[in-house]
């Protein structure tokens, strides 16, 4: 009998491999199916499934942790704080009375008006004109003018944020809030659970024996078995008295001030707005930590007139898979193609969709100015070469392209023909456009965008300008690499 068992077992092995393989197969079909299903992009679609086939096991794993689509199943809602604040009554008033602002009709905007007007209809974005606007550039000035504007908080700070470190300049904030919560200040922080993993449960506890109330944004207790790791998030606000508010690609990390071992120098943009634009700003947060906490923000405090006569024109966009369009990403698009001079750029990620791109090389064809700014290095090697995939085909619609060398470019900035502009925290890039939580500054104002244009333009003085002819000479394996990661660059 024994013997018998012997001689059965490649049978017994060899049948169960074949199990295995059919269950395997089965499985796949069926996820192809739902990719299918879901009504994603053409190019999308058939890179989830040129993962699922050339990538056995691991595509599947992957594709259950990066690749649910949260905007279709409608799992989030901003109802509840939306409703208090009436934005659906406020931006159909708005739509209806546009032509009849003077401001509108100056020569600097009227030209710009389709994208108040998408943005009305697409996200709800009130456009505001009482504001100051000031450009923060750095993590040094940026955190010397939220430090200081902290300092003179009456009644309220709030802070949401894709990273938040426990190191030096963590503890620095910790302490400014802790001494304002002593004073009777509330303060709330919204912080992402994936983005701030170095956050050290100690220094949380420390914080909330002071009464500081934390809310931590979809938690992933085991990030490779759960699908919320796909969607992130990556907003940076701060709001102080609903009076000055603070946004733009500028984390609360001590590498965003001096860099790392592996980034000698991080530059940066950020924004500092006082006025009707931080109440905008106040109703993210708010309707972001209505969604965490089931609190609602409603008492009129938290939304005060504004106290100055500033008259820049700002408006607040958000957009993530709570939006029903994507928002930030038709801004883009439509900011490109009513460029009647000049499209600046600069990006730490280039990979766009194929209207962007699109967008981009027409304008660049029919004689529009455009430049782009990415960076020499990268936090991300993978996403790094997935931009240089790019840079080919943009030369070769006329497209400047330049490689910041001084140290890493994190600035998420546009600029077009010296009247618009945009400063905030979505990349040029599919995950900013369709699943992470964004929020933009979008500037209609001709002082604010010269501003940030001379400041692009000093930064162009720290690039290399490519050039089409020398780029084509590039090592073999390095366009291997680039054209790697452009195949899954759909999914980054």
């Amino acid at each position: 009998m024994f013997d018998n068992i012997i001689e059965n077992l490649p049978n017994f092995w060899s049948n169960i491999g074949n199990v295995i393989t059919l269950v395997y197969v089965i499985t796949v079909i069926a996820t192809a199916i739902i990719i299918i299903s879901q009504n994603r992009s053409p190019h999308k679609t058939m890179s989830w499934i040129l993962v699922l086939i050339l990538v056995p096991v691991v595509g599947i794993v992957f594709y259950l942790v990066f690749g649910q689509n949260y905007r279709k199943q409608k799992i989030f809602s901003r109802k509840g704080l939306v409703d208090f604040i009436k934005l659906e009554e406020l931006s159909a008033e708005q739509l209806s009375d546009l032509a009849e602002k003077t401001y509108i009709h100056d020569p600097y905007i009227e030209d710009k008006t389709k994208i108040v007007r998408l943005l009305l209809r697409n996200s709800k974005a009130i456009l505001t004109n009482i504001n100051k606007v000031s450009i923060l550039n750095n993590g040094d000035e940026k955190f010397r003018a939220m430090f200081k504007a902290m300092k003179k908080a009456k009644h309220h700070i709030h802070l949401e944020y894709y990273i938040l470190e426990s190191d030096n300049i963590g503890k620095e904030l910790g302490n400014i809030l802790i001494k304002k919560a002593d004073e009777g200040v509330k303060v709330k922080i919204i912080y992402d659970d994936v983005g701030s993993w170095k956050l050290k449960k100690q220094f949380i506890r420390e914080l909330e024996k002071h009464g500081i109330e934390f809310a931590c944004f979809m938690p992933v207790s085991f990030p490779i078995l759960t699908r919320k790791i796909n969607y992130r998030n990556h907003r940076k606000i701060t709001v102080v008295d609903g009076r000055v508010g603070f946004v733009g690609g500028i984390n609360i990390a001590d590498h965003y001030i001096h860099g790392n071992s592996k980034i000698p120098f991080w530059r940066d943009t950020h924004m500092m707005t006082e006025g009707q634009a931080a109440v905008a700003l106040q109703i993210i947060f708010a309707t972001d930590w209505y969604f965490l906490k089931k609190e609602l923000l409603d008492d009129p405090i938290y939304f005060p007139e504004p106290l100055i006569d500033d008259k820049t024109l700002v408006q607040i966009v958000a957009s993530g898979p709570d939006s029903d369009w994507a928002s930030i990403m038709q801004a883009y698009f439509t900011s490109i193609t009513l460029a009647r001079k000049n499209v600046y750029i600069s990006t730490p990620y280039f990979i766009p969709n194929e209207s962007i791109l699109t967008a981009l090389k027409t304008a660049a064809l029919s004689g529009i100015d455009v430049k782009i700014l990415i960076p020499g290095i990268s936090d991300s090697k993978f996403v790094y070469f997935a931009t240089l995939s790019f840079v080919n085909e943009l030369l070769e619609a006329g497209i400047e392209v330049y490689i910041y060398r001084k140290g890493f470019n994190h600035s998420k900035i546009i600029m077009v023909d010296d009247a618009f502009c945009s400063i905030g925290t979505a990349n040029m890039d599919y995950r900013s456009f369709s699943q992470n939580f964004e929020v933009n500054a979008l500037i209609y104002d001709p002082v604010v965008t010269s501003e940030l244009t001379y400041w692009f333009f000093e930064d162009l003085k720290d690039s290399e300008l490519i050039y089409l002819d020398e780029w084509t000479k590039r090592p073999v394996m390095n366009k291997f690499k680039a054209n790697i990661a452009r195949i899954a660059s759909p999914l980054l």
